[in-house]
């Protein structure tokens, strides 16, 4: 009797042991398993969160910009007089600044104090609404081709005709942005093609959406 008790003993001893070995091996795929299948997700997930930052800071700037008025004065920054009629210093095709900001306006430097100091690059394009309902675009500011993990934010700009264009050190030149535009051939945003025709009793010039895009270089 004793023996088979003993023997029953070892019996269940090692089956125990072999549910355990299993319990244990079991336990380890799965949490392979599950290294596995989470390794994707949290670099999605942290280039979401550093999108959302991004996002974050950008809106925070344009915000803190526009209230203080260096985002108008930069759309007002413009050289109506010269034969290139485009913003004071910009020598892109399309009128914009084109590989650098201008850093020498308030707008354009705290675009490179907030973002290019630290390894972030910068587009900015304005939209805006033609007398006839269509939309158009106008590149500001081009430091390059965005990645596909950028951020954007925007911030609208009501401008009026009564609005003064400003000289190349940001002083009033005594010319409005009606001036500009009553100037024959001469507009204010060229490529823009504005048509004020449906607006001829009103001050109000057009309303002009900043789109700030951001991404890390």
């Amino acid at each position: 009797m004793r023996r088979s008790t003993s023997s029953t003993d070892r019996g269940q001893a090692h089956t125990l042991e072999a549910v355990a070995a299993a319990i244990v091996l079991l336990s380890a795929i799965l949490f392979a398993l599950q290294v596995t299948a989470v390794t994707p997700l949290s670099g999605s997930t942290s280039n979401q969160h550093i999108q959302n930052q991004q996002a974050n800071v950008a809106e925070g700037l344009l915000e803190a910009e526009a209230a203080n008025g260096s985002v108008r004065e930069l759309l007002l920054y413009y050289n109506a007089s010269s034969d290139a009629e485009r913003f004071h210093g910009a020598d892109g095709d399309d009128g914009e600044y084109d590989g650098r900001l201008p850093t020498n306006t308030t707008f354009g430097a705290a675009l490179e104090e907030t973002f290019l100091e630290r390894g972030i690059a910068v587009n900015v394009d304005l939209h805006y609404m033609r007398g006839s309902g269509e939309r158009r675009s106008q590149p500001l500011i081009n430091l390059g081709t965005p990645s596909d993990h950028s951020s954007t934010a925007t911030w609208q700009v009501t401008l009026r005709e009564s609005d003064g264009l400003l000289d190349s050190d940001g002083n009033p030149t005594g010319e409005t942005i009606g001036d500009a535009v009553a100037a024959g051939d001469r507009t204010y945003f060229t490529t823009h093609d504005i048509d004020n025709e449906t607006d001829v009793d009103s001050d109000l010039f057009n309303v002009i959406e900043v789109e700030v895009v951001v991404w890390r270089m």
